[in-house]
Protein backbone atom coordinates (compact mmCIF):
# COMPACT_ATOMS: atom_id res chain seq x y z
CA UNK A 1 0.00 0.00 0.00
CA UNK A 2 1.34 2.71 -0.90
CA UNK A 3 1.01 6.39 1.75
CA UNK A 4 -0.69 9.33 0.47
CA UNK A 5 -1.68 12.92 1.59
CA UNK A 6 -3.57 13.07 4.56
CA UNK A 7 -7.52 13.83 3.36
CA UNK A 8 -9.30 16.37 5.87
CA UNK A 9 -12.91 15.26 4.73
CA UNK A 10 -11.87 11.73 5.09
CA UNK A 11 -10.45 12.28 8.88
CA UNK A 12 -13.73 14.55 9.13
CA UNK A 13 -15.73 11.67 8.75
CA UNK A 14 -13.70 9.30 10.61
CA UNK A 15 -13.52 11.47 13.51
CA UNK A 16 -17.77 11.39 13.11
CA UNK A 17 -18.42 7.75 12.77
CA UNK A 18 -15.74 7.56 16.00
CA UNK A 19 -17.72 9.70 18.05
CA UNK A 20 -21.20 8.34 16.89
CA UNK A 21 -19.56 4.80 17.85
CA UNK A 22 -18.99 5.99 21.43
CA UNK A 23 -22.15 7.68 21.29
CA UNK A 24 -23.82 4.09 20.91
CA UNK A 25 -21.33 2.58 22.86
CA UNK A 26 -22.45 5.04 26.06
CA UNK A 27 -25.82 4.41 25.88
CA UNK A 28 -25.88 1.77 25.88
CA UNK A 29 -24.50 1.87 29.67
CA UNK A 30 -25.90 5.28 30.21
CA UNK A 31 -29.65 6.10 29.34
CA UNK A 32 -29.60 10.34 29.07
CA UNK A 33 -32.86 11.78 27.61
CA UNK A 34 -31.08 14.36 24.71
CA UNK A 35 -33.90 13.70 21.97
CA UNK A 36 -32.41 16.79 19.67
CA UNK A 37 -28.59 15.27 19.56
CA UNK A 38 -29.85 12.85 16.91
CA UNK A 39 -30.81 16.18 14.41
CA UNK A 40 -27.73 17.81 15.41
CA UNK A 41 -25.42 14.56 14.75
CA UNK A 42 -28.08 14.36 11.32
CA UNK A 43 -27.30 17.83 10.51
CA UNK A 44 -23.56 17.78 11.02
CA UNK A 45 -23.28 14.32 8.51
CA UNK A 46 -25.66 16.25 6.01
CA UNK A 47 -23.14 19.53 6.24
CA UNK A 48 -20.12 17.60 5.94
CA UNK A 49 -21.76 15.70 2.66
CA UNK A 50 -21.84 18.73 1.22
CA UNK A 51 -18.53 19.91 1.97
CA UNK A 52 -17.06 16.79 0.66
CA UNK A 53 -18.77 16.96 -2.33
CA UNK A 54 -18.16 20.71 -3.14
CA UNK A 55 -14.55 20.06 -2.38
CA UNK A 56 -14.28 16.84 -4.86
CA UNK A 57 -16.17 19.01 -7.77
CA UNK A 58 -13.66 21.87 -6.96
CA UNK A 59 -10.68 19.89 -7.11
CA UNK A 60 -11.72 18.46 -10.57
CA UNK A 61 -12.09 21.65 -11.96
CA UNK A 62 -8.02 22.51 -11.45
CA UNK A 63 -6.64 24.43 -14.21
CA UNK A 64 -3.72 23.21 -15.52
CA UNK A 65 -1.19 25.83 -16.49
CA UNK A 66 0.42 26.29 -20.41
CA UNK A 67 3.69 24.65 -20.82
CA UNK A 68 6.55 26.78 -20.90
CA UNK A 69 8.63 26.55 -23.78
CA UNK A 70 12.31 25.60 -23.62
CA UNK A 71 14.67 28.08 -24.26
CA UNK A 72 18.38 26.36 -25.65
CA UNK A 73 21.44 28.46 -26.26
CA UNK A 74 25.03 27.16 -27.47
CA UNK A 75 27.79 28.11 -25.58
CA UNK A 76 31.01 27.10 -26.09
CA UNK A 77 33.16 25.85 -22.68
CA UNK A 78 36.02 28.36 -21.69
CA UNK A 79 37.91 30.53 -24.17
CA UNK A 80 37.81 28.33 -26.95
CA UNK A 81 37.11 29.35 -30.77
CA UNK A 82 33.71 27.15 -32.07
CA UNK A 83 36.16 25.43 -34.33
CA UNK A 84 38.49 24.13 -31.69
CA UNK A 85 35.87 23.03 -29.97
CA UNK A 86 34.40 21.48 -32.75
CA UNK A 87 37.36 19.95 -33.31
CA UNK A 88 37.86 18.27 -29.77
CA UNK A 89 34.16 17.60 -30.06
CA UNK A 90 34.71 15.21 -33.21
CA UNK A 91 37.92 13.70 -31.16
CA UNK A 92 35.89 12.32 -28.80
CA UNK A 93 33.43 10.89 -30.75
CA UNK A 94 35.74 9.26 -33.04
CA UNK A 95 36.31 4.97 -32.10
CA UNK A 96 39.36 4.73 -30.35
CA UNK A 97 40.09 1.71 -32.06
CA UNK A 98 40.26 3.72 -35.71
CA UNK A 99 42.71 5.92 -33.74
CA UNK A 100 44.50 3.16 -32.79
CA UNK A 101 44.81 1.26 -35.78
CA UNK A 102 46.30 4.28 -37.67
CA UNK A 103 48.76 5.25 -34.94
CA UNK A 104 50.11 1.63 -35.55
CA UNK A 105 50.09 1.87 -39.02
CA UNK A 106 51.77 4.49 -38.97
CA UNK A 107 54.55 3.46 -36.66
CA UNK A 108 54.73 0.18 -38.78
CA UNK A 109 55.55 1.99 -41.75
CA UNK A 110 58.93 4.65 -41.65
CA UNK A 111 58.46 8.26 -42.00
CA UNK A 112 60.29 8.95 -45.55
CA UNK A 113 62.03 12.43 -45.81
Amino acid sequence: MKPHRMDGVSLSFGLIFLMVALWWAASQVITLQLPAVGWIVAGGLIFFGVVGLLGAIRSGRREVPAPVPATASVETPGDLPPEMHASIVRELLDDPADKFSREQQSAERPHEI
